[in-house]
C-alpha cells in the first residue's frame, strides 16, 4: 500500500511563489512515477504535470511558471509554482502509479488572490 501526503498549500499573492510537497511511503518506487493533478471549484480534476526519465508534461497554462522534480533518496515529488495566478486556485493532488494502481494524496489548498 502507497501512502501520499502533501503540503506547501496556502494562500498567496497573485505573482507570489508556493512549493507543494509530496511524501511517498509504503513502498519504494521511483519519483517519476508521481505528477500533480488539481480541482477547481465546480471544475473536473485535471493532469498539471508528469514526467518519465525523458520528459516532462505540464498543462499549457502552468509552462514556464511550474516546475516539477524529486527527491528519490526521500521518495518525495516537489512542485514549484511561480508567478501564481487567480486561477491556478484549486486542491493540489499528489497522485502516483505504481505498478498499474493509481494512489492519491488527500490535497492541499492552493488559493491565488488576486
Amino acid at each position: 500500500q502507497v501512502q501520499l501526503v502533501e503540503s506547501g498549500g496556502g494562500l498567496v499573492q497573485a505573482g507570489g511563489s508556493l512549493r507543494l510537497s509530496c511524501a511517498a511511503s509504503g513502498r519504494t518506487f521511483s519519483t517519476y512515477d508521481m505528477g500533480w493533478f488539481r480541482q477547481a471549484p465546480g471544475k473536473d480534476r485535471e493532469f498539471v504535470v508528469g514526467r518519465s526519465v525523458d520528459s516532462t508534461y505540464y498543462l499549457n497554462s502552468v509552462k514556464g511558471r511550474f516546475t516539477i522534480s524529486g527527491d528519490n533518496a526521500k521518495n518525495t515529488v516537489y512542485l514549484q509554482m511561480n508567478s501564481l495566478k487567480p486561477e491556478d486556485t484549486a486542491v493540489y493532488y499528489c497522485a502516483a502509479n505504481v505498478g498499474g494502481t493509481s494512489y492519491w494524496g488527500q490535497g492541499t489548498q492552493v488559493t491565488v488572490s488576486s
